[in-house]
């Protein structure tokens, strides 16, 4: 039976939830979320500051996926589908008309939703990454010959995990080498905002709303460098996912300025952050474990299970935002029409109930039905991709290096939205 009463967060558990700060933090943010799934599983989030609407926090494995998978009951619109806060929310009204300043896949609902994945759905199939597998192979090659040739100590971020998943969605979409670092760049502005380090703007000494305008700026300059793009790709078509949205039509028409923007913003910046967090996240777990590291060499059939693994266990987008279109009860909790939730993805990637020891990195576990790329309508569209590019990186590595342990103290992002390690020191010895 549904309770009529409101659980809320205590301050210093509200406090966790939104600030980015907790999740570099991880190990005590996992301990604050196992407390939250025994003890209040469904519970209101209330800014001490106001700075943020009122939210509920979903923790539990089971209630996340039914929220994935009801797209009718809980929407991605009309209310930001990342959590932001008022000013943020504010400040997109005035620049763009939206409650968010891109829209794209991510923040539409049924039926303008479907219309839009179908344009590049089959593109984004293993029967036609399979045609990629040769090109995505040199890069991981040319990729791990850097990483060879450094030395023996290494970050491995900026040497490998951050360039390579770049690399690879830049050549889908027919972006010159040449500009690469510059969507990276504007791709850390955008979802590395919350980190000095990443964001590379001096972020330690701005105000709230310069660095909204910071992100603006990476956004308007993502949006004038795509709409050349797509009037090359009409004049010019070839073979590559730009061509198909500059030139793609929804109900006979073509897209419009801002939701072509919208698509390609989410193709070159989701599809390289995410991939690089989990490829970062499992270099880590194998460095301090070489037992597990020598027996993943030795088997590469465990090849699927250390990318599956290390996408759970990184989990790197950390929550999504759905607005409940009804009054509906989730776990025996009443939620009224138009409330917002928080279905945080790390929380229920850590749900004992669903994985048995969840805080360890375990490449042959089984089942491994993560969250990490959502579920239902919504669910991630480049997931056989980032598949794809892990499993060739990690065969390539597992061919060259011979054992690896840390060299200093890894650190992750300060987001709560994409997340992930920013720094890998580790040392390495070669195989004969």
């Amino acid at each position: 039976m549904a309770t009529n009463s409101i659980p809320t967060l205590s301050p210093d558990l509200a406090t966790a939830v939104i600030d980015p700060n907790s999740y570099a933090e991880w190990d005590g943010l996992l301990d604050k979320f196992d407390w939250l799934r025994e003890n209040m599983p469904v519970g209101k989030v209330v800014a001490a500051d106001d700075s943020f609407d009122p939210f509920w926090l979903i923790t539990r494995y089971e209630d996340v996926m039914r929220i994935s998978k009801d797209n009718q009951t809980f929407l991605n619109n009309p209310r930001p589908t990342v959590l932001s806060t008022k000013d943020a929310i504010a400040f997109s009204e005035k620049v763009t008309g939206s409650k968010m300043l891109v829209d794209s896949l991510v923040v539409f609902d049924a039926p303008i939703h479907m219309k839009y994945r179908r344009l590049t759905q089959d593109w984004f199939m293993p029967k036609n990454l399979k045609l990629l597998e040769a090109e995505i192979e040199a890069l991981a090659k040319v990729t791990v010959d850097r990483l060879v040739n450094a030395g023996g100590e290494v970050d491995f971020v900026p040497l490998v995990s951050a360039p390579y998943p770049l690399h690879v969605v830049m050549q889908i979409l027919g972006v010159p080498e040449a500009d690469e670092q510059r969507m990276l760049f504007l791709t850390q502005q955008m979802f590395g905002g919350q980190d000095e380090d990443l964001s590379g703007t001096g972020l330690k000494d701005m105000t709230p709303e310069q660095m909204m305008q910071v992100v603006a700026g990476a956004v308007a300059d993502f949006e004038a460098y795509f709409a050349k793009l797509a009037e090359e790709k009409r004049a010019n078509p070839t073979d590559d996912v730009a061509t198909i949205i500059a030139n793609a039509e929804v109900d006979g028409k073509p897209l419009n300025d801002r939701d072509m923007a919208g698509y390609y913003i989410i193709v070159a910046s989701a599809g390289h952050d995410t991939t690089s967090a989990s490829t970062a996240g499992a270099m880590m777990a194998l460095a301090q474990d070489p037992e597990q590291f020598a027996r993943v060499k030795a088997d590469r059939s465990l090849l699927s299970g250390i990318v599956e693994e290390a996408i759970r266990w990184t989990t790197p987008v950390q929550h999504f935002m759905r607005t409940a279109a009804e009054d509906t009860e989730i776990g025996g909790q009443k939620i009224a029409k138009d409330d917002w939730l928080m279905i945080n993805y790390v929380a229920a990637n850590h749900d004992p109930a669903q994985f048995d020891n969840p805080r360890k990195f375990d490449a042959a576990r089984s089942p491994n039905r993560h969250l990490a790329f959502g579920a239902g309508a919504h669910q991630c569209l480049g997931l056989h991709l980032a598949r794809l590019e892990m499993r060739i990186l990690f065969n390539e590595l597992l061919d060259r290096i011979e054992t690896l342990e840390l060299a200093g103290e890894p650190k992750r992002a300060k987001s709560t939205f994409v997340g992930g390690l920013k720094t890998l020191p580790f040392r390495y010895s070669l195989s004969k």
